[in-house]
């Protein structure tokens, strides 16, 4: 069953592109907690997309942990609320 995440984090990158300020990332993710899709959307405007077809680029990449469901369970999204994050 696939499910999906919306949460917030309240910290900055801590890398050359800081001044995005903080984000809400999105995920995408299988039952056992491995992201599919990843959306990240800095406060500044920047968004990044990575998916099984767009691993990585020079900003950043899909996350290579599953995600631990019990701890991102209170943020969990309609399908729907992840598709319009999805097209922008």
């Amino acid at each position: 069953m696939t499910r999906y995440f919306r949460r917030r984090w309240n910290e900055t990158r801590g890398d050359d592109h800081d001044d995005w300020g903080t984000s809400e990332w999105c995920f995408e993710v299988d039952d056992d907690g491995w992201v599919s899709r990843q959306i990240e959307v800095y406060d500044s405007g920047p968004t990044l997309r990575y998916d099984r077809a767009h691993v990585a680029d020079e900003f950043g990449g899909l996350s290579e942990a599953p995600l631990p469901l019990d701890e991102f369970a209170p943020h969990e999204i309609p399908r729907d609320a992840f598709e319009l994050a999805w097209r922008g």
